[in-house]
Order: structure tokens, then sequence, then C-alpha cells
């Protein structure tokens, strides 16, 4: 893996969400357990999220949050995909968060072709989800993009091919993004494990270091930081 991530440093950085906005209306969003802001705030609903977002984003006069790689979370409390009877909870996110609440396009971070797309309509899911696979030189990997529109799927087929920089779709808005405030789900993924259309985007402690292996940083493609 670690001569993937050096071939993936060496790429120009990739946008994958409404690329006219420059990093530098980006802002760091943390949503932690440890934000004291988050703990004092009601945050009930993707409407609470997005009133919460919106205004960080005003405070620091930013037009993206950004963040959330290997960041533990209370958000995910309120939906049993991630709190399953006789199982440990998964409340660690191994993507990294875009967050916008406005209309926002949707790009492939690479050349690739589509490797599976579904719908994952559960509370607290992605929503509507593109997967994406790659390849550089004798290394395949992937590129999932989650909590779309549902017109983001009309016309797509598994071995299509995309471009980098290609719109692949929009955000979704809830409650068919999964029920939360706007944002894209951006996360890469090594081994799909032989799953389609969905991929596990949040992970108990117990299976952190498995999935932190097989699901790098994001930021190594997108470089924000």
């Amino acid at each position: 893996m670690a001569n993937l991530l050096e071939l993936l440093n060496q790429i120009e950085s990739s946008k994958v969400i409404a690329p006219n906005i420059p990093y530098s209306e980006y802002v760091p969003l943390d949503l932690s357990v440890s934000n004291q802001n988050i703990n004092i705030s009601k945050l009930d609903s993707a409407e609470d999220y997005s009133v919460f977002i919106q205004n960080h984003l005003d405070f620091n006069k930013g037009k993206i949050a950004f963040g959330g790689y290997i960041e533990k979370r209370n958000l995910y409390k309120r939906s049993s995909v991630f709190n399953a009877e006789n199982s440990d909870e998964r409340n660690i996110h191994i993507g990294l968060d875009l967050w916008i609440n406005n209309s926002a396009s949707v790009h492939a971070a690479l050349n690739g072709t589509i490797h599976s797309l579904q719908n994952n309509t559960a509370l607290g899911d992605y929503g509507p989800t593109i997967i994406i696979q790659h390849q550089i030189k004798d290394f395949i990997f992937h590129t999932l993009y989650g909590h779309l529109s549902e017109e983001s799927l009309i016309d797509k087929q598994i071995g299509n091919t995309v471009c980098k920089g290609e719109q692949i779709g929009n955000l979704g808005l809830p409650p068919i993004n999964g029920d939360y405030a706007p944002h894209l789900h951006f996360q890469i993924i090594i081994d799909m494990e032989n799953k389609f259309g969905d991929y596990p985007g949040v992970c108990s402690s117990k299976m952190l270091d498995f999935y932190s292996a097989n699901c790098p940083d994001p930021d190594v493609l997108l470089k924000i930081n």
C-alpha cells in the first residue's frame, strides 16, 4: 500500500465537488465527540446540522466545510445501520466529508470505470452512491461518492468510462441522501471485499486498524491541506 500512496501523492490534486470553488474558501470542520460546540448544541435533525454548518461557514468566511477522516462522532447514534443489536458500535468515520448547503456538482477524482452504483436507502446510510474503479500501474483501487441525488444514478452502468474531473452527479438533499445535511462523502477503498454499490464509511474502534489501512486518507488525492 505504501507504494500506492506514493503514487497518489505524486498526482495533481483532484476537485470532487464544485470545482469553481478554490481551496482558499474551504474551512475545516470538527464534528467529533470532543467538539464542545457540538455537545452543547441541539443537533437532532438534518436541518439542525445544516444550520450549524452554515453558521460555521459564515463565521469562517468559507463556502465548503471539510473533514472527518478517522473522526469519532455521535451523529450516527440515531441509526440502526451503525448500532445493530449484538454488534460493536460503529462511530469512527473513515471517509472525508465535504459540506455545502448549496446545489453542487460532483466529479470523478481520477480516470476510471464505474465499479457499481446503488441507492442505499436506510436512515443514516449513503443514499445514492457511485463507486469508481481506478488503476495506476499495477495498483487497483476505488473511490466512493456518497449522498448523491437520485438523478445521479440515471443512465449510468457498470463499466462506463469516466475521466478525471468529469461530472458524475450532484449532491442529494435530505431525506434522499440518508437524511443528512447536504454533503459529499468521499472515500478511497483499496479492496472492495466483493461489495457492490456500498462499502462501510464508518467503523468500530475494534476494526479501525483494518479500515484505516484499506481506506487511506482521501486528502492524498484532494490535497486540501
